[in-house]
């Protein structure tokens, strides 16, 4: 089991930057992937980038080059550093964490990118 808390979200204007942040209650390397998922009105989840225990990141391609995951495994903190945002990053981000049998989500944040 674990849980998850998110933060840093918030308003912010187009091609401006944010940090969100992640902390699990356990080790990340106990964690099989770690993930940051967004979702806007109408839409479906989807992911937006995942790291594995290993250090395989894997971006979304509407993300790559703009946002940049990073860790502290002495904080068991994931963080998501988002640069030259568009307006339609504006959505709802969760933490995901995989523990391979089961998967948690975080209560997720909001973040607006306004025009």
């Amino acid at each position: 089991q674990v849980q998850l808390v998110e933060s840093g979200g918030g308003l912010v204007q187009a091609g401006g930057s944010l940090r969100l942040s992640c902390k699990a209650s356990r080790s990340l390397f106990s964690i099989n992937v770690m993930g940051w998922y967004r979702q806007a009105p109408g839409k479906r989840r989807e992911l937006v980038v995942s790291i594995t225990s290993g250090g395989i990141i894997n971006y979304a391609e509407s993300v790559k080059g703009r946002f940049t995951i990073s860790r502290d495994s002495a904080e068991n903190t994931v963080h998501l550093q988002m640069n030259r945002m568009k307006s339609e990053d504006t959505a709802v981000y969760y933490c995901n964490a995989d523990l391979g049998s089961y998967r948690y989500w975080g209560q997720g944040t909001q973040v607006t990118v306004s025009s």
